[in-house]
């Protein structure tokens, strides 16, 4: 056998999900309308395996980890803090949302997830969770992780996906 054996373990399970409502801005001065979605969630780590347990990663600790991901914005507004149009303020107990200036949505700031996104794309939101993700396998010391990819679907067959590699 020539070459060394790559390795990738995915969780996509019905529980890996988020309701969450948002909006985006789009080319233009267009602003979508708020809405929300069912968000589903896969995720795929990929690495070497270990010598002692012989796998990349616990399934079941990869599951853990990406159900108290999506819980973090479950049943939250979804708010970019990074956009140059979007402008989002905590006011005590409520979060003001203007866009391009015109004031335009008001919420309690418990029912928000104030982001550090330049928008809250799928493909943005997939790079938000990918990153956190990285974030808890170095928190559990898995040294031996190469990449992590990160799918967020939307929508039945509508879905952005993104990958972080760092070897």
């Amino acid at each position: 056998m020539n070459g060394r054996p790559q390795f990738r373990v995915t969780v996509e399970k019905d529980d890996l999900v988020f309701a969450s409502a948002h909006f985006i801005t789009l080319d233009g001065h267009r602003c979508e309308g708020l809405h929300g979605h069912n968000y589903r969630v896969r995720a795929a780590v990929e690495g070497d395996v270990t010598d002692t347990a012989w796998f990349v990663f616990d399934f079941i600790e990869l599951k853990r980890i990406m159900s108290r991901l999506c819980g973090e914005i479950d049943h939250l507004v979804l708010l970019p803090t990074g956009s140059p149009r979007i402008r989002v303020a905590e006011e005590g107990d409520r979060v003001t949302v203007a866009v391009d200036g015109a004031s335009r949505y008001v919420f309690p700031r418990r029912d928000c997830a104030l982001l550090p996104l330049p928008n809250t794309t799928a493909e943005m939101l997939a790079r938000l969770l990918a990153g956190r993700l990285k974030a808890a396998l170095d928190a559990a010391g898995a040294s031996h992780v190469t990449a992590i990819e990160m799918e967020v679907e939307e929508n039945f067959g509508q879905s952005a996906s993104c990958r972080l590699a760092w070897r």
